[in-house]
């Protein structure tokens, strides 16, 4: 008989690396933005009124499950004077 975490381990290890790699940059740029707002001592309502949006979509950005766009992380990249993401 297989124990839970047996089937838990079978079932992520049978997860594409592109999704993990994926979960892994959006948890990333979410950190990030939680990050700086701290820095500034923004509040979610705070941040969201600077930024134009409503505090929902501030608490999806900050969850890790939002497919970001280049323009809405080149304006956070402006907005908080630094990048958000970096490549190369």
């Amino acid at each position: 008989m297989k124990t839970a975490f047996e089937e838990y381990k079978r079932i992520v290890d049978s997860i594409p690396d592109e999704i993990h790699k994926e979960v892994d940059m959006e948890m990333a740029v979410s950190n990030k933005i939680y990050e700086l707002m701290q820095e500034k001592g923004l509040s979610k309502a705070e941040f969201a009124r600077a930024v134009g949006k409503r505090p929902c979509e501030i608490t999806k950005w900050l969850s890790g499950q939002h497919n970001f766009t280049l323009a809405t992380l080149a304006m956070l990249s402006s907005f908080f004077g630094q990048p958000i993401i970096t490549v190369g």
